[in-house]
């Protein structure tokens, strides 16, 4: 199949409707053709977990299967594992520096792009490691004899029948080719979005590769496209329109969030890992672009398409036609299947997976993210408090995921432990108040990263600037695999003035003041509880403001806490969110009637979907205007698990009684409030 030339400055031309069908016809065409004599491939509909529930990967990215087995990159443990369908993983190499994607040549050797060290490995069948193509600990960027040729962070590599590898050279946004122990580059000149040839082609921070027959599959990751490479270097874009999104339909009109990995099966259906979800472009036809599984970031088992990923990052087929993915953020590796197999991870094999706050508090000394590391600083904001407004206004409202710990506009904010990044868009945000930097286990955000005050650069070839044709500034790129250690620059405080410190790997965040150590903090100040409201299970107020008076109460009730924290040096105008709230039935002599039922827990990250079980109406909190937490006591909300519940008088024996509303934070500080009730059935 010959496509149709597209404009080089794609960026600025729309390729013509018309010209669009014809495209999708040819492609139509290639799929069909070679179907016609095949077996139609089985819908793959099962999502299980394969291997990692012990915690043996520390991120397993890249996956290859051969002869029954399937290898496993690991980036954050620099190791590849090798494992069969029911076995426990086993070490089959180490030694290496943030291995990405992996596959193999047709004499059994495994193929590595080392994206820490910056070269190209070849692992033979005994687990010796040697290099093809790459200087150690140099990146930058180089053709010519493969003992001299720079990379920079490459992430995929793929082999043709011929021997050939091919390397997508991720930081430097070209596809290379290594053969007859030279390197060179196929297509790609610079930084940014244009179909053309050669190096007139442009690409944005490309991931995944694949052999498309005598074409490769491109995931070209910052461009949110899928691309095809020809074997002249011409370069085509296959699907995608450039926009950011989850959107499913014809290839012209399909939308990708950030496809990272691609894998095609004998049935010629090309698999994505994109975002949190697993796409699909079948050979139909004509083919479309389909969600296989996107159930939201998380884990879970089960029917593939309620199924939840967290950072897919490597795709491959297995002998049986599986699809196998390496699902980094969640430390596991999945298989998708025709029919129900293998194992469904249970909810406490998922809890084992998350870190655990004891253990990650003492990874490393404790410090602050600034200098010097233990003067201790003001706390402006926790995990958990509502961001926006009840009712929704026009921005949405979201959980708060980290902690603001207040600093001076341009002040230098420092990493708070050694880490190495490894998510390959590990910054976002450039240039905005919400710019930030994600590492495995910590985030940083409101910080010009790797730049002062004036967005001077700092002397630091770890940060890599990236600049639009008038030489302006437009992303900051920093390579998986580079490392930082604790007490280094990260940059400086933008007018946010506080750094939003994450804790916790992406979804499975902590709450800061549990999971970390902050030198010399204290907390001696009990949360303040300025009222508490009754409604019934329609959302009408039940009179509390009657002085001395006594609620009576028949059914269903909801109680509704308006609460707020602080720690020790906060001004007073500042209003924490609490740690959790709880309420209790007392008898008129404060005896229990039943223990105190804690019911809202910010220990880690809520999901996303609960806001509003927690937050009643009139709850706000933001840059700007007064800070109200209205939480809803009756509803349970902890970490995943959420739902609506309600005190229930019913329960109980006509009579009086006392209802104790709790709040309480981190510290063990708590307090109440009560309020006196008679029940009348």
């Amino acid at each position: 199949m010959t496509p149709p030339k597209r404009s080089v400055n794609a960026e600025s031309h729309r390729v013509p409707f018309a010209l669009r069908c014809v495209v999708i016809l040819c492609i139509g065409l290639s799929f069909f053709s070679c179907k016609i004599a095949a077996p139609q491939p089985r819908l793959l509909a099962n999502t299980n977990t394969m291997s990692g529930i012990g915690g043996q990967f520390g991120e397993p990215f890249g996956v290859a299967a051969k002869d029954g087995f399937v290898y496993v990159s690991d980036g954050a443990n620099g190791k590849i594992w090798r494992m069969k369908n029911g076995t426990e993983p086993t070490v089959f190499a180490t030694g290496l520096d943030t291995p990405s994607a992996i596959a193999f040549d047709a004499s059994g050797n495994l193929i590595v792009a080392d994206s820490g060290s910056n070269s190209i490995k070849k692992i033979d069948s005994s687990g010796k490691i040697t290099t093809i193509a790459g200087i150690d600990g140099k990146p930058g960027f180089a053709d010519g004899d493969s003992a001299t040729a720079l990379f920079n962070g490459p992430i995929g590599v793929a082999v043709g029948k011929d021997g050939k590898v091919f390397v997508a050279d991720t930081s430097n946004d070209r596809i290379r080719v290594i053969e007859n122990g030279k390197v060179s580059t196929l297509a790609g000149g610079s930084y940014g979005f244009a179909d053309g040839t050669g190096v007139d082609s442009k690409f944005h921070t490309p991931c995944g590769i694949a052999v498309w027959d005598d074409k490769l599959l491109v995931a070209d990751t910052g461009n949110n496209r899928i691309r095809v490479v020809e074997p002249d270097g011409r370069v085509w874009s296959l699907a995608g329109t450039g926009e950011s999104g989850l959107k499913d339909g014809l290839l012209s009109s399909a939308m990708f969030v950030q496809p990272t990995a691609i894998a095609i099966d004998a049935f010629g259906s090309i698999f994505v890992a994109d975002g949190n979800a697993i796409r699909e472009i079948n050979g139909d036809f004509i083919p479309i672009v389909r969600t296989i599984a996107n159930g939201g970031r998380g884990l879970r088992d089960g029917d593939a398409r309620h199924s939840r990923f967290n950072r897919p990052s490597g795709l491959a087929i297995d002998d049986a036609g599986n699809l196998i993915v390496a699902d980094s953020d969640n430390g596991v590796v999945r298989g998708i299947t025709a029919y129900k197999t293998g194992h469904e991870i249970t909810k406490d094999e998922i809890e084992s997976l998350r870190d655990k706050p004891g253990e990650f508090r003492n990874l490393q000394p404790p410090r602050w993210p600034y200098d010097p590391p233990s003067a201790k600083r003001d706390i402006a904001g926790t995990l958990g408090e509502i961001r926006g407004e009840v009712p929704e206004k026009a921005d949405g409202i979201h959980f708060h995921n980290g902690l603001d710990i207040a600093g001076a506009y341009g002040e230098t904010a420092r990493f708070v432990r050694d880490e190495k990044v490894l998510p390959p868009f590990a910054t976002d945000g450039f240039g905005s108040l919400r710019e930030s930097l994600r590492m495995p286990s910590l985030g940083y955000i409101h910080v010009r990263l790797g730049r002062n005050a004036s967005s001077v650069p700092f002397a630091d070839d770890r940060f890599q600037f990236l600049k639009d044709i008038s030489g302006k500034f437009t992303a900051v790129r920093i390579p998986r695999g580079t490392k930082f250690k604790a007490g280094e620059p990260i940059g400086t405080l933008n007018a946010m003035n506080h750094v939003h410190l994450i804790a916790g790997r992406s979804g499975y965040e902590m709450n800061a003041l549990d999971a970390l150590i902050f030198p010399n903090m204290t907390d001696g100040r009990v949360p303040t509880i300025e009222k508490v409201m009754l409604f019934d299970e329609n959302w009408h107020e039940i009179e509390t403001a009657k002085p001395n008076a006594r609620i009576k109460l028949a059914g269903k009730t909801r109680i509704v806490v308006r609460a707020y924290d602080q720690t020790d040096g906060n001004a007073e105008r500042r209003r924490l969110g609490v740690y959790q709230i709880g309420y209790q039935i007392l008898k008129q002599d404060d005896s229990p009637v039943t223990d105190t039922k804690w019911t809202i827990r910010f220990d880690r990250m809520p999901a996303t979907e609960a806001v509003k079980l927690v937050y009643a109406a009139g709850s706000r909190s933001g840059a700007t205007g007064e800070t109200i937490f209205n939480y809803i006591a009756t509803n349970n909300v902890h970490g995943d698990e959420f739902h609506e519940d309600f005190f229930d008088a019913a329960l109980l024996e006509n009579g009086i009684y006392t209802l104790r509303v709790f709040a309480a934070d981190h510290s063990g500080n708590s307090a109440y409030k009560d309020i006196s009730i008679e029940v009348m059935k």
